[in-house]
C-alpha cells in the first residue's frame, strides 16, 4: 500500500508529475474530502505548475481523524514497550528501503535539493529507529517509605496529539514529532503545511503497513481553521507546533482553553560568531551551511554572522567566491545544491527584505536577485541567487527580522564581550555558532540557547533540539523529548493501618 503514491518516482523528472490521490489519511487508508469547495492549488516550486489540489478538512472530518486515532490509542497504549518498538523498526526500515522515492517526491513539493532531500528522510528513518529503542525503556521509581509503606510511579502516555509541520522539512517533522509520541504510547493526528501536503501522508502508509492500529497516525490536511478545529477539540491532549512566532502564540492561546500540553519551535535570528583564530576554512563553509541550506529557510539559519574585524576581508572574500560558485537549478539535479523557494508570495518576500538592506545602507556582495535556469522548464520557478550582505548594522532590518531565505547578513565585531552582548540582543533565541580555535566554552555559555562550536545546523536524533525566548519551548529529539509526550503517575501504597486525626 504505501507504495502507491511512489510509483511513479523512479522515472519522474521536474515538471512532470501530478498528484491525484486523497491526501489525508485516517482509519487506516486514504480518505477523499467530503467536499471540494474551498481547494487551493500546490504548486511545484521549481517550474510554478500546480502539483495538486489541497482540500482542507472541516470540523466533521477533524473529528472523524481525531476519533479514529483515540480508538487507535486505546489499542496502542496498552501493548508493551518492546511490542511498540518492533513495529516501529518495521517504519524505519521500510523509509530506509524507499528513501530515493520520498526524497524525490519532497523534492518535487518542496523545492531543496535532492542532495538535502535525502538527508532528510535518513534522519527521519534515524529519529523513529532511535525512539524505538527508548520505547522498552519507559519505567518509574519506586520509593520506600515508612513502615513498609511504599510509592511508585509510572511514565504513561498523554493519548491523542497533535502535529502541526512547516513547509521546511515535510516529511522530517511528521516524523520527529510523531517518533516520541509513538514510543510513548500516544496517537497522532498530524496537520502538514498547506503548501506541503504530498508526503505526510506516505509517512501514515509506511505506519500502517508496519503495522500500528488503524487511525495511530491520521493526516488531515488545512490551513488556519483546520489548525484551529484540531487545537480546541476536547479530545486531544498535546499539540507540537513548528512554525512561525505570530502562529505560535496563537496555537499557545487555542490550546490554553482547555489545558493543553504545547511544544512550540518558532522562528530565530541565530548569531554565529568567527573569531580571528578560528581555521578560517572552517569558518567559511561553517557560514554556508548556517546560511544556505534549504534555501536558507531554516528556523535555526545563523544568519547574523559576526567576523572578528581583523579578519574581515579574508572571510568575506573568501565567502563571496564560494556563495557565487553555489549551482542553483532543478533540484533534481544531483549537481544542484541551492534549488527553489517555496512559493511566489516568499520570493518576492525575501527579495523584498535585499531591497530593503540596500535602501537601509547595506551593500550587497553578490546575490540578491532573481534567479532564471537555463532550462526553459524551470523558467516559471521561484528561483534566487545566494546573498551576502556587508556593511550592516544591529538595527537594520535584515539583522533583527527573521527572512527565512539565502541571504547572509555579515557584521564586524572587536572583543567577545561586545559580541556576546550583540549576539543576545535578539527576542528569537533558538540557535548559535562559535568558531575558535581556543576551545573556551565559555562564549557557548554565554549566548541565550542551542550553541553550535566549529560546526554548523548539524541535527543529530540524539540532541535535543529547541529554543529559548520567543523562538519558542519544549524540545524534539533526544530522550529528554519523552518527558514531552508522557506524564508521570504517582501511586502510594500503604501496607499498615491508617493513622487518621479524626
Amino acid at each position: 500500500m504505501a507504495q502507491s503514491t511512489l510509483d511513479s518516482m523512479p522515472g519522474a523528472s521536474t515538471g512532470t508529475v501530478v498528484v491525484t490521490e486523497p491526501l489525508n489519511f485516517w482509519g487506516g487508508k486514504r480518505v477523499k474530502p467530503r467536499e471540494e469547495k474551498n481547494a487551493e492549488p500546490v504548486f511545484e516550486p521549481a517550474t510554478g505548475r500546480v502539483l495538486c489540489q489541497m482540500v482542507p478538512c472541516g470540523a466533521e472530518e477533524v473529528d472523524e481523524a481525531i476519533q479514529s486515532a483515540y480508538a487507535a490509542y486505546q489499542k496502542w497504549s496498552k501493548m508493551a514497550g518492546m511490542e511498540r518498538a518492533r513495529v516501529m523498526l518495521e517504519a524505519a526500515r521500510i523509509i530506509r528501503e524507499r528513501r530515493e522515492k520520498i526524497a524525490k517526491l519532497e523534492v518535487i513539493n518542496n523545492g531543496k535539493s535532492i542532495t538535502e532531500a535525502l538527508v532528510d528522510i535518513d534522519i527521519a528513518w534515524q529519529s523513529i529507529e532511535y525512539y524505538a529503542g527508548l520505547a522498552g525503556t519507559l519505567a518509574g521509581q519506586h520509593i520506600q517509605l515508612p513502615g513498609g509503606a511504599f510509592a511508585y510511579t509510572r511514565r504513561e502516555p498523554l493519548g491523542v496529539c497533535v502535529g502541526i509541520g512547516a513547509w521546511n522539512y515535510p516529511f522530517q517533522i511528521a516524523s520527529w514529532k510523531s517518533a516520541p509520541a509513538l514510543a510513548c504510547g500516544n496517537a497522532m493526528v498530524f496537520k502538514p503545511s498547506p503548501m506541503t501536503p504530498v508526503t505526510a501522508v506516505i509517512l501514515a502508509e509506511i505506519y500502517k503497513e508496519a503495522g500500528v492500529p488503524d487511525g495511530l497516525f491520521c493526516v488531515v490536511q488545512g490551513g488556519a481553521e483546520t489548525g484551529s478545529l484540531l487545537c480546541h477539540h476536547p479530545k486531544v491532549a498535546k499539540v507540537s507546533f513548528t512554525g512561525s512566532v505570530p502562529t505560535g502564540k496563537k496555537v499557545m492561546e487555542m490550546s490554553a482553553k482547555s489545558v493543553k500540553q504545547v511544544t512550540l519551535e518558532l522562528g530565530g535570528k541565530s548569531p554565529l560568531i568567527i573569531f580571528k583564530d578560528c581555521e578560517l576554512e572552517n569558518a567559511v563553509k561553517g557560514a554556508l551551511m548556517a546560511n544556505f541550506l534549504t534555501q536558507g529557510e531554516v528556523c535555526c539559519n545563523g544568519t547574523r554572522v559576526f567576523v572578528q574585524r581583523e579578519i574581515m576581508p579574508q572571510f568575506l572574500e573568501e565567502v563571496v567566491k564560494r556563495t557565487k560558485a553555489i549551482p542553483v537549478g532543478d533540484p533534481l539535479l544531483e549537481s544542484t545544491r541551492m534549488g527553489a523557494l517555496i512559493s511566489k508570495p516568499h520570493l518576492e518576500k525575501v527579495l523584498g527584505f535585499v531591497s530593503q538592506a540596500k535602501k537601509e545602507g547595506a551593500r550587497v556582495l553578490c546575490g540578491g536577485d532573481p534567479f532564471v535556469p537555463s532550462d526553459p522548464k524551470l523558467k516559471g520557478g521561484y528561483f534566487m541567487s545566494p546573498c551576502v550582505l556587508d556593511n550592516c548594522r544591529d538595527d537594520m532590518t535584515c539583522v533583527k527580522e527573521e527572512i527565512f531565505g539565502p541571504v547572509m547578513s555579515v557584521l564586524p565585531f572587536d572583543t567577545e564581550e561586545e559580541v556576546i552582548q550583540r549576539a543576545n540582543n535578539t527576542t528569537f533565541g533558538l540557535a548559535s555558532g562559535v568558531f575558535t580555535r581556543s576551545v573556551c566554552h565559555e562564549s557557548a555559555l554565554h549566548t541565550d540557547w542551542t550553541c553550535f562550536i566549529n560546526n554548523y545546523n548539524i541535527s543529530p536524533v540524539e540532541v535535543p533540539f529547541g529554543g529559548y525566548k520567543m523562538s519558542g519551548f519544549g524540545r524534539e529529539n533526544g530522550q529528554v523529548t519523552i518527558e514531552y509526550y508522557s506524564q508521570l503517575k504517582t501511586v502510594v501504597v500503604e501496607m499498615g493501618d491508617v493513622e487518621s486525626l479524626f
